[in-house]
Formats: C-alpha cells, sequence, structure tokens
C-alpha cells in the first residue's frame, strides 16, 4: 500500500512538472508575441511568429484552440492575409466547441469569423454561425446579447429590418428575463431606429414612451444612464426633423444639447457592472458629440440658421479630424458625410459655390475609400451635383443629375426632395417639358395623398406649385399656394421657405396693381429671425415688371 500510494504521489508531482513547464513556455511565447504586438510600432511579423512556435509543442486543446483565436485576430486586424485569419479562426471555432466552459473563446471565434465572412462579401455562411452561436450561448448574457446586435446589424446592412427587429424584439426581452433593463433599453432604442428607417410610425410611438420610462426609471451608472437619454433624445429629435417639424423640435433639441453638456463633466467609472449583460456602451462620449452637433447642423439648415449651420459644422468637421487620427471607426466617415452634404448646401444658399464643389470633391473622395458609404450616399451625391448646376445656370446637366439621382434613391423623403427640384428646373426652362412638369407636379400634390409626412417638404411642393401658376400667369391660384406655404412654414418656423413665398407674393401683387400690399409682402422685417436670404438671390435679369424665370430658382 505504501509503495503503491508513492508511486501516486510520484506520478503527481511528475504531472505537475510537466504542467508547470508547458504554462512556461507558453506564457514566455505568449509574453514575447504581446510585446511585438504592442510595439510602436506594432512588429505584427513577429508577434505571428510567436504565436505560431506555440504549435510544435502539441499543447492542450484550450491552448490551441486560444492561440488560433488570436492569430486569427492579429492576422484579421492587422494585415490583409484574410485566408489565413479564416483558417485559424475556423479552427479556432471548431475546437472550442469541444471543450466545456470555454465561451470567450468559442464566442468571440464566431463573432470574429462572422465579421471576416461579412469583409470577404460571404453573408450567407456569417447567418448560420451567428445563429448557431446564438443558439448555445442562452447561459452566457454579454455573449448571446452581443451575438443577437451583430446578426441584427448584418440584416440592417443587408436592408431586411423586418429580421433586424424581430431579433432586436428577442434581445429586449432576453435582457428583461436577465434583470438587464439597461441592455433592454438598447435592444427597445435600435428597434426604435430601424422602425423610424421603415416609417413604422404607429410602432414607434408606443416603443420610444417605453424606451423613456425605462431611461427615467433606471438607476446606474451616471455615463450609461446620460448616453441612453442621448440615444433616446437623438431619435426623437431625428423624427421631428424628418417630419420637418422645426419649430416642434426645438424642445427635444434643447434637452440634448444639455444632456451631451451633463455627459462631457463626467468622468468614466472604471467599475465593471455587476450584471455581465449591461457590458454594452452605445458610443463613446466623443462621438455623441459629435452626433449632437450634426443634429444641430441638420435643424439649423431647416430653419434657415446658415451661419449657425456653419459653426456647428466647423466645431464638428474639427473634433472628427482629431478623432480619425485615434480611431478608424466606420461611424466617423458617415458623420464627416452627412455634416459635408448639409454644409454643401448652405454653401449653394449663400453663393459659395466654389467652396461647394470642392466640398462636393471631398465626399466623393469619402466615399470612394468604403463601397458601403458611396452605395448609401450615391444618390445624395448627385442630388449635390443637381443643385450645383442649377447654381451655375447649367440646366441640362442639373436635370441629368436629379434623373440619375431619382434611379439610384429608394428613400421617400429624399425622392420628394428630388422631384421638387426637378420641377424647379423644369420650370425655369419654359415650355421645354410640360408633359414631364404636370407629370411631376402630379407626383407630389400637396393637395391630394402627399408622398411622404414630412411637413417642411409638403410646404416647398406648395410652393412650387405656386411658382409654376405664378408663369402661367394664374395668379389667384398662385396666391392660394403661395398662403398655404406661407401657413405651413409659419407654423414651423421654416424662415427660407417664409422669405421666399413672400417675395414671389409680392411680386404677383406688384403685376395685380397693388403695390402697397406688394411692398408689405417684400418686407424682410415679415420674416421670423429677420432670416432673409441676400437680394441677389432674387435678382432680376431683366427691365420688366415680371420677373424672369431665374429670379426664383437660384437657391431655394
Amino acid at each position: 500500500m505504501a509503495a503503491q500510494a508513492a508511486a501516486a504521489a510520484q506520478a503527481a508531482a511528475a504531472q505537475a512538472a510537466q504542467a508547470e513547464a508547458a504554462e512556461s513556455w507558453y506564457l514566455a511565447l505568449l509574453g514575447f508575441a504581446e510585446h511585438f504586438r504592442t510595439s510602436s510600432p506594432p512588429k505584427i511579423r513577429l508577434c505571428v511568429h510567436c504565436l505560431q512556435a506555440v504549435f510544435p509543442f502539441k499543447p492542450p486543446q484550450r491552448i490551441e484552440a486560444r492561440t488560433h483565436l488570436q492569430l486569427g485576430s492579429v492576422l484579421y486586424h492587422h494585415t490583409k492575409n484574410s485566408e489565413q485569419a479564416r483558417s485559424h479562426l475556423e479552427k479556432a471555432w471548431l475546437i472550442s466547441q469541444q471543450i466545456p466552459q470555454f465561451e470567450d473563446v468559442k464566442f468571440e471565434a464566431a463573432s470574429l469569423l462572422s465579421e471576416l465572412y461579412c469583409q470577404e462579401n460571404s453573408v450567407d455562411a456569417a447567418k448560420p454561425l451567428l445563429r448557431k452561436a446564438i443558439q448555445i450561448s442562452q447561459q452566457t448574457p454579454y455573449w448571446h446579447c452581443r451575438l443577437l446586435f451583430q446578426l441584427a446589424q448584418l440584416h440592417t446592412l443587408e436592408k431586411d429590418l423586418v429580421s433586424a427587429c424581430d431579433l432586436l424584439g428577442v434581445g429586449a426581452e432576453y435582457a428583461r428575463v436577465v434583470g438587464s433593463e439597461y441592455t433592454r433599453a438598447l435592444f427597445l432604442l435600435s428597434k426604435g431606429m430601424l422602425l423610424l428607417m421603415e416609417r413604422k410610425l404607429q410602432e414607434v410611438h408606443p416603443l420610444l414612451t417605453l424606451c423613456g420610462q425605462i431611461v427615467e426609471n433606471w438607476q446606474g451608472n451616471p455615463i450609461q444612464k446620460e448616453s441612453l437619454r442621448v440615444f433616446f433624445l437623438v431619435l426623437q429629435v431625428t423624427h421631428y426633423l424628418d417630419a420637418g417639424q422645426v419649430k416642434s423640435v426645438k424642445p427635444c433639441l434643447k434637452q440634448l444639447q444639455q444632456c451631451i453638456q451633463t455627459i462631457s463633466t463626467l468622468h468614466d467609472d472604471e467599475i465593471l457592472p455587476s450584471n455581465p449583460a449591461d457590458l454594452f456602451h452605445w458610443l463613446p462620449k466623443e462621438h455623441m458629440c459629435v452626433l449632437v452637433y450634426l443634429v444641430t447642423v441638420m435643424h439649423s439648415m431647416q430653419a434657415g440658421y446658415l451661419e449657425k449651420a456653419q459653426k456647428y459644422t466647423d466645431k464638428a468637421l474639427m473634433q472628427l479630424e482629431k478623432l480619425k487620427m485615434l480611431d478608424c471607426s466606420p461611424i466617423l466617415s458617415s458623420f464627416q458625410v452627412i455634416l459635408l452634404e448639409h454644409i454643401i448646401m448652405c454653401r449653394l444658399v449663400t453663393g459659395h459655390k466654389a467652396t461647394a464643389l470642392q466640398e462636393i470633391s471631398q465626399v466623393c473622395q469619402l466615399c470612394q475609400q468604403s463601397p458601403r458609404l458611396f452605395s448609401n450616399h450615391a444618390a445624395q451625391l448627385h442630388t449635390l451635383l443637381g443643385l450645383y448646376c442649377v447654381s451655375v445656370n447649367c440646366m441640362d446637366n442639373a436635370e441629368a443629375q436629379f434623373t440619375t439621382a431619382l434611379r439610384l434613391t429608394n428613400h421617400q423623403e429624399l425622392w420628394a426632395f428630388i422631384v421638387t427640384n426637378l420641377a424647379s428646373v423644369y420650370i425655369r426652362e419654359g415650355n421645354r417639358h410640360q408633359e414631364v412638369l404636370y407629370s411631376l407636379l402630379e407626383r407630389i400634390n400637396p393637395d391630394h395623398s402627399f408622398p411622404v409626412s414630412s411637413h417642411c417638404l409638403r410646404a416647398a411642393a406648395f410652393y412650387v406649385r405656386g411658382l409654376f401658376s405664378f408663369f402661367q400667369g394664374r395668379y389667384n391660384e398662385a396666391k392660394r399656394f403661395l398662403r398655404e406655404t406661407l401657413k405651413m412654414s409659419n407654423a414651423e418656423d421654416l424662415n427660407r421657405l417664409t422669405a421666399c413665398s413672400l417675395v414671389l407674393l409680392g411680386h404677383i401683387f406688384y403685376v395685380l396693381g397693388n403695390h402697397r400690399t406688394s411692398i408689405l409682402a417684400s418686407d424682410p422685417s415679415w420674416v421670423p429671425g429677420n432670416c432673409f436670404p441676400p437680394p441677389a438671390v432674387f435678382q432680376c435679369q431683366n427691365t420688366t415688371t415680371v420677373p424672369s424665370r431665374s429670379c426664383f430658382l437660384n437657391k431655394l
């Protein structure tokens, strides 16, 4: 018995020594690999060599799977060798499924591998992988939620918003079950964002009401709470702006600006949440700051506060340049493109055409760096080029650009915006396109089934109808349309539309011989905030009492 006990003790000691030796060489190689990876500049080739040196030792399955994951991650993030990265990640995923209690490696491998598949346009391989990982991760709250977010994002990129919303709904219910109201709010707000994209407003309103209650009642990390409030308010503000309700949005926008100021004064708390399902964050503080600048610019442009739009665009672009030196997140490029799109329109309105053209070129360069960005903004680019062509009196080119933009967009508001501008081009060209013009005006008829819910676009459609009636000599009809424009634009502080409508009404009264009313209608003091366009916008090219067609179409 004593001899057997001694032999067992010797065997245990030998196994312990072997395990200690194995751990020593593994930790040494791992340490070298990390040193090379974090060097300045990183020495990725040497890092990869150190990790590859683990395999000749025939390590245990846990070390083998983890090393394959580390190699796949390094190759994916730091090299263009996607084939080797894919091979290592596939091995990590395969081996880790055979090892119990090895969730971090298993699900990180699945997550990275699906990203790589998407990058290689192998979406059909990414979806079943994520579905399987979601199915087996239900006992691991953090990874289950993260994988649900990832698959929802994949469906969103494919424009399958119904499937994405379903997944986010599943995630919200799962988060509720595991006691994470914070992550439940993130899922619901993300779903609300997609419903807004789908224009399912009847579903959005109760969802946002529920989100508001959850955000206000949740007591946790102050930065996380404020970031939820920013997300919630951004959705509210963009919803109002999409509807063209520039005046109604002001209380929400003010709350959003106050909220981002509060976040900027808070210090990041390093204490991790007790619930692993809470280990998420919507956006970094710096990204949220740029986003708030962006929605402020959108509001200023719709309201006609052009100086304010330029001021906040300059601030946002400066912040973006600093962030892009340290962060290559695709969302920063999206922010930059949207900001430039708005400031380009501002330049065209204020007559800075050369600057606008330079910034259109800048947008093209940014979009060429990302196929997805180019696809998402191609219609906007052609629209901006069309607006530029209008500003330099190249109507044939403007028509070609607007027609191309219409062919490229499925977005209803953008479609209505383009059609409104294309109609103004045809009005300016006189009788050349009468049939097409009548067809366009019927499609954006504000009196009957206007295609979008935007208050601003509907008011603009009334203005274009009034402009067309004016040039047709149907002055009473023109006055009716322009009074509708004034009523709608005054209701929501659409100052530029108010200004344009008053000037055109002034010309109608002048033509009809009512000179006193003409002077009153053209008085800039009528315009809220005195946001009156520069006189050059409406300068006539001739000396007759009736203005030329170019008078009202140079920068509406």
